[in-house]
């Protein structure tokens, strides 16, 4: 419920001031995959989460299991096998989510080195919704939070440049798979 902080502009001398309420027990995780293949529309797949546990009791973000379902449903949209290239986020190593890689032919997971968050699209995402609708917002409740949220996430699904763009600005590119020619006999 905090919001990220944005520069905004003010009257000189007059410091804007932005009330916001007090922190609480009220947590968002939001779970994205930018999806490329070469020839096709770039897509985003999202998976917004709200916890409402109380202090001291249950998990308060993604388990490995919550991925999984993820790549799940991604892999049930898109209809083709997935290449997921991952940062070292605790639950992305964990021994759950490797076993099941290796029992599903279609699964094949990279890791990101480390210091290597520039190599990742999805920080792209996180960066065009926190300066774009999240910045300087004071919300007034998890209704608006959630709103807000969905309405930034889905512009920028509608918008696949966004999304290509989230891959440019990583310096990586597709390679296209090389075309078999048959001939006809």
């Amino acid at each position: 419920m905090t919001p990220p902080r944005a520069r905004t502009w003010g009257r000189r001398g007059h410091t804007p001031v932005v009330r916001v309420r007090g922190r609480s027990w009220r947590r968002w995780s939001i779970a994205a995959m930018c999806c490329y293949k070469p020839g096709e529309t770039s897509r985003l797949i999202y998976r917004p989460r709200r916890h409402r546990k109380h202090r001291g009791k249950g998990r308060d973000t993604f388990a490995w299991s919550d991925y999984r379902d993820l790549v799940v449903r991604a892999h049930i949209q898109l209809q083709a096998p997935i290449v997921l290239i991952w940062d070292n986020l605790n639950t992305h190593r964990a021994a759950g989510m490797r076993e099941y890689a290796a029992a599903h032919d279609w699964l094949t997971i990279v890791q990101l080195p480390s210091y290597a968050l520039d190599l990742n699209p999805v920080e792209g995402i996180w960066s065009l919704l926190r300066r774009g609708p999240l910045a300087n917002t004071a919300f007034t409740d998890d209704e608006h939070l959630e709103r807000t949220l969905r309405r930034g996430l889905r512009h920028i699904q509608l918008r696949p440049d966004l999304i290509d763009g989230c891959l440019t600005g990583t310096g990586l590119a597709l390679t296209p798979l090389p075309t078999t020619t048959r001939r006809d006999q």
